[in-house]
C-alpha cells in the first residue's frame, strides 16, 4: 500500500475542523465520499456538526452542509446506487440526503426519521435483493455469465409485483430497532419495537440481510463479558401500516473471555462488524484494552443434534431428520496486536465457501478477499477476511521505516501518533480512504497482488477481471485506475474488447456505451494511447445521437393526422439542427483527414477503420436526406466553392467507399489511391470546419502516474502541472481564454458564459445546467443525461467564472 494523496482543512485563526467523536465515513458505488467533522466557532464556543461529500477524482471540490444535526452524527450509509445518503445522530434523528439536480456537489435533506432522544448506533438501507457475486477462480472463463453470477436474494420487503420497497432499518442504544419505508406517493411508514423483551443497552450494532428477506442484526452492550446478542427481524406492512417481528438467535462469547490467559486482559469490545450486509453468518470481533486489541472470526453452521442412545431406539434417526441446530462457531483469531482504531471491510460480494481458508496461489492475493485494519500506532493492515492472516501493511508518516527493513523490526516512535478514526475501503477493494485524529482525508493504493510478486499477466488478469465487474453492474471505475500504468493500457484496452465481443448480441448491446467510456478513461493515461480519448468521447456523442433521431422515425399509422409530413419533420427536426450539423460536420472532418490516416496523433484517427461508427453515419445521412427532401432547412450547412455541388451526396459517396474498406472487423482492406484523392480534394471544394473535441479532464486521476504523493487542500484546487502528453492536443482544444461551447447541445456559450454550467466529473463535457428550450423534442435529448454524462459519470455544479 502506499498513499496517492491526502487532503486537508485550511487552518483559520477563528473556526476550525476539527474530527468529530465519534467520527464516521462511506464510501458509494460511484465513488463519492461521505465524512463528518464538526466546525468549531472559537467566539461562539459551539459545534457545527458537518456533513462532507466529495468526489475521489475532484477531491478538493468539497460539498460542504451543516447537517442540522444537533448532537454528534453517529452512522452515515449510502443506498445501493449511490444516489442518497442516510445520516444519523446521538438524539435518535435520522435524515436522507439526495442530490440537488442531479449534482454530485450539491445536496439536500428531503426525508427522514426520529427516535426522540434514542441515539442511533447501526443504520442501513433495506436490501433490495439485487446480488451479483465474483467467481475469483473462474476470472479466466470468456463468458460474464460464468464470472459473475446472479445470486438468488428476496429484498427486505416488496411492494405490489415484487418490485422491492425502499427504506432503511436502525437500531438505538435502548435496544430499540426502527423502520421507516419509502412509499412510491412520497410518505414515509415509520414503526419502532423492541429487540426483545428484556431491553438492555446497545454499545454496539450491526445490521445484516437474509437470501429469505428477513434482516439479522448483531449487538453488544461493550463488555466482552457480556454474550454477543443476535436477532432476526422480518418487516411487513399491514393495512398500511409497518409490522416488526423479532425473533432471538443463538448467541455467542468472544474466545479470548474463555481463554484463562486472557479472561480479564480485553474487557470491552470496541468493533461488531458483519463480514458483508448480505453474509449474516459471519460476524468480526474486536475486543481491546487501552493499548491493545484482538480480532475474532466468527461463523454460524447448522450442527447436527446428537440424539441420546434411549430415543435413538424407540425412533432411529434416519438421513435428513436429524435434528439440526444454529451454532457460532469461531474460524480464526489473531495473537495480540496494538490497539485497533478503525475497521473497513470488503463490499464484493465474492463467493466464498469453506475452502476458501486455502484457497489457489493465484487467487489468494486477491484485493476483494482482504478488509483493513487501523491502528493507534498510524499503521493500517490488510488481512484476509476469514484466516485473519497478513496480506499487506502500510506505516503512516510517523512512524515511517527504511524500505529493506523487515516490517516485524520496525521501531516504534514515542509520543502521540496520527491514527485512522474512520476507514472505508473502495467497492473493488484497490483503494482506501481514511479519516485520521487531524481531520485530514487520506487515499491509499491497495496493490492488487496485496505486495506479493506476481507476474504482470496476473496483476492485469485482476484488474482486467475488475474492469468487468464495474461494466457489467454500472459500478464507477476510478479506483481500478489509480492502478494502471501507461505501459499496461494499450494491453487492457485490446483484453477488454475481446472479452466484450465474447459476449452475446444483447449483452454487448446493454454494455455499448459503457465499454467506450471504459476504454476513453483508460486511454487517457498513456501518451500512445490518449489521442483516442476524444474518439472514444466522439463515438458516445454519435450514438447518443443516433439513438435519439431514430426514435422520431415511427410507423405512418402514429403518425398525427392533422400534420402534413413536412410539418411533422420540422416539429422534430428544428430543435435538433445542431445535432444534425454535427453529424454533416463531423463526416466531412473525417473524410478530409483520411489523407493523413497514418498520423494516429491526429483525433479522428480511430473512426477510419472502425467500420460500426461509418454504418451509423451513413444511416443518418440517410435520414437526414430523406427529411430534406420534404424540409430542405433540416440539411446540415456547408461552405462549398460551387453553389451547383450536391454536398451530401458527394459525402455519401465518400463515406460508403471507406464503409465498405471496414464494415467487417476481421477483415479490414486499406482504401484505394481513387478515394484518398477525391478526398485529397474535399479541402478545395468545402471547407473543412473544426471539431470541438472535449478537453482533457482536470482530474486528479492523471497526476498519480508517477506514484508522487500529492497534497491537496479542500475548497482550493491545485496547482498541478498536466498530465505530460496533454500538450498534444492543445492544437485540437479550446484554449482557457477562447470562447466555450455546451459540448451536449452544440451551442456556443461565449468566453465568459452567464448561464450556470455543469461538467461532467470524468470526462469533463460542459453543458448548460438549465435548458434553454422548452421544446419537447429537446427534453427528450435532455433526458439522456440529465442523471449522469452519456459517459456515466456524475455532473458538478461549475461557478460562472470557470475557464
Amino acid at each position: 500500500m502506499d498513499l496517492a494523496y491526502v487532503c486537508e482543512w485550511e487552518k483559520k485563526p477563528k473556526s476550525n475542523h476539527c474530527p468529530s467523536i465519534p467520527l464516521v465515513c462511506a464510501w458509494s458505488c460511484r465513488n463519492l465520499i461521505a465524512f463528518t467533522t464538526d466546525l468549531r466557532n472559537e467566539e461562539e464556543k459551539d459545534l457545527t456538526h458537518m456533513v462532507h461529500i466529495i468526489d475521489t477524482e475532484h477531491p478538493w471540490d468539497v460539498y460542504s452542509v451543516n447537517s442540522g444535526h444537533t448532537e454528534v452524527i453517529t452512522c452515515l450509509e449510502w443506498d445501493q446506487s449511490g444516489s442518497r445518503l442516510l445520516s444519523a445522530d446521538a438524539d435518535g434523528h435520522i435524515k436522507c440526503w439526495s442530490m440537488t439536480d442531479h449534482l454530485a456537489n450539491s445536496w439536500e435533506n428531503t426525508v427522514g426519521s426520529v427516535v426522540e432522544g434514542d441515539p442511533v448506533v447501526a443504520l442501513s438501507w433495506l436490501h433490495n435483493g439485487v446480488k451479483l457475486a465474483l467467481h475469483v477462480e473462474k476470472s479466466g472463463a470468456s463468458n460474464f455469465g460464468e464470472k459473475f453470477s446472479r445470486v438468488k436474494f428476496s429484498p427486505s420487503l416488496t411492494l405490489f409485483g415484487g418490485k422491492p420497497m425502499e427504506g432503511w432499518i436502525a437500531v438505538t442504544i435502548s435496544g430499540l430497532v426502527t423502520v421507516s419505508l419509502l412509499k412510491p406517493n412520497g410518505q414515509v411508514l415509520t414503526a419502532t419495537e423492541s429487540l426483545c423483551r428484556l431491553r438492555c443497552r446497545v454499545a454496539l450494532a450491526d445490521v445484516a440481510f437474509t437470501g429469505g428477506g428477513n434482516i439479522v442484526v448483531a449487538t453488544s452492550d461493550g463488555s466482552s463479558a457480556s454474550p454477543v446478542q443476535f436477532y432476526k427481524v422480518c418487516v411487513s406492512v399491514v393495512n398500511e401500516k409497518c409490522k416488526i417481528d423479532t425473533e432471538i438467535l443463538p448467541s455467542l462469547f468472544m474466545r479470548c473471555t474463555t481463554d484463562p490467559a486472557r479472561k480479564d486482559k480485553y474487557p470491552a469490545i470496541t468493533h461488531l462488524k458483519f463480514l458483508a450486509r448480505d453474509m449474516s453468518e459471519q460476524v468480526l470481533l474486536c475486543a481491546s484494552n487501552q493499548n491493545n486489541s484482538i480480532v475474532e472470526c466468527w461463523s454460524l453452521r447448522k450442527e447436527g443434534l446428537p440424539v441420546n442412545n434411549i430415543f435413538q431406539q424407540i425412533s432411529p434417526v434416519v438421513g435428513d431428520k436429524q435434528p439440526m441446530i444454529l451454532k457460532w462457531r469461531i474460524l480464526s483469531a489473531t495473537n495480540d496486536l496494538d490497539r485497533v482504531s478503525a475497521v473497513a471491510l470488503p463490499k464484493l460480494p465474492i463467493s466464498l465457501t469453506n475452502t476458501d481458508l486455502k484457497v489457489a496461489n493465484d487467487t489468494k492475493f486477491f484485493p476483494g478477499l482482504g478488509l483493513a485494519l487501523a491502528f493507534h500506532d498510524g499503521s493500517v493492515h490488510i488481512v484476509h477476511r476469514l484466516s485473519l492472516q497478513m496480506m499487506a501493511v502500510f506505516y503512516g508518516s510517523s512512524s515511517q521505516r527504511p524500505v529493506d527493513e523487515p516490517a516485524l523490526k520496525r521501531p516504534r516512535t514515542a509520543g502521540p501518533l496520527v491514527h485512522f478514526k474512520a476507514m472505508q475501503l473502495s467497492w473493488t477493494s484497490l483503494a482506501l480512504a481514511g479519516v485520521d485524529s487531524h481531520g485530514k482525508l487520506s487515499m491509499l493504493r491497495i496493490s492488487p497482488s496485496m505486495g506479493h510478486v506476481l507476474d504482470m499477466n496476473m496483476s492485469l488478469r485482476h484488474l482486467l477481471f475488475l474492469l468487468e465487474y464495474c461494466m457489467v453492474t454500472g459500478y464507477d471505475w476510478w479506483d481500478i485506475l489509480l492502478h494502471v500504468q501507461p505501459s499496461m493500457v494499450q494491453n487492457l484496452v485490446e483484453k477488454l474488447h475481446e472479452e466484450y465481443m465474447r459476449q452475446n448480441a444483447a449483452l454487448q448491446q446493454v454494455l455499448s456505451t459503457r465499454i467506450v467510456a471504459m476504454k476513453a478513461s483508460l486511454c487517457k493515461l498513456s501518451s500512445s494511447t490518449i489521442a483516442r480519448v476524444c474518439d472514444y468521447h466522439a463515438k458516445l456523442f454519435l450514438i447518443a445521437i443516433s439513438c435519439t433521431l431514430k426514435s422520431l422515425l415511427r410507423p405512418h399509422f402514429l403518425n398525427t393526422p392533422d400534420k402534413s409530413p413536412g410539418d411533422r419533420v420540422w416539429d422534430w427536426t428544428v430543435p435538433y439542427g445542431q445535432l444534425i450539423q454535427w453529424v454533416g460536420d463531423f463526416v466531412l472532418y473525417l473524410l478530409a483527414s483520411l489523407p493523413n490516416q497514418g498520423s494516429p496523433v491526429r483525433p479522428g484517427h480511430s473512426f477510419l477503420r472502425d467500420g460500426a461508427s461509418l454504418g451509423m453515419f451513413r444511416e443518418l445521412m440517410v435520414v437526414i436526406r430523406i427529411w430534406g427532401l420534404l424540409k430542405p432547412s433540416c440539411l446540415p450547412v456547408y461552405t462549398a466553392t460551387s453553389d451547383t455541388q450536391d454536398s451530401m451526396s458527394l459525402l455519401f459517396r465518400l463515406l460508403t467507399k471507406l464503409w465498405l474498406c471496414c464494415r467487417e472487423e476481421n477483415h479490414i482492406t486499406e482504401p484505394d489511391d481513387a478515394l484518398i484523392d477525391e478526398c485529397c480534394l474535399l479541402p478545395s471544394q468545402l471547407l473543412i470546419p473544426n471539431i470541438d473535441w472535449l478537453p482533457i479532464n482536470d482530474g486528479i486521476i492523471s497526476k498519480l502516474q508517477n506514484k508522487q504523493l500529492v497534497r491537496l487542500q479542500f475548497g482550493k484546487a491545485p496547482g498541478l502541472v498536466g498530465h505530460t502528453v496533454s500538450s498534444q492536443f492543445d492544437a485540437f482544444v479550446r484554449a482557457p481564454g477562447q470562447p466555450k461551447i455546451d459540448h451536449l447541445r452544440r451551442l456556443h456559450l461565449g468566453a465568459y458564459p452567464t448561464e450556470e454550467c455543469k461538467s461532467c466529473t470524468r470526462c469533463g463535457c460542459v453543458t448548460m445546467l438549465k435548458s434553454p428550450n422548452k421544446v419537447t423534442a429537446v427534453k427528450q435529448w435532455e433526458q439522456r443525461w440529465i442523471k449522469n454524462c452519456l459517459c456515466g459519470g456524475l455532473w458538478r455544479k461549475m461557478p460562472l467564472s470557470y475557464s
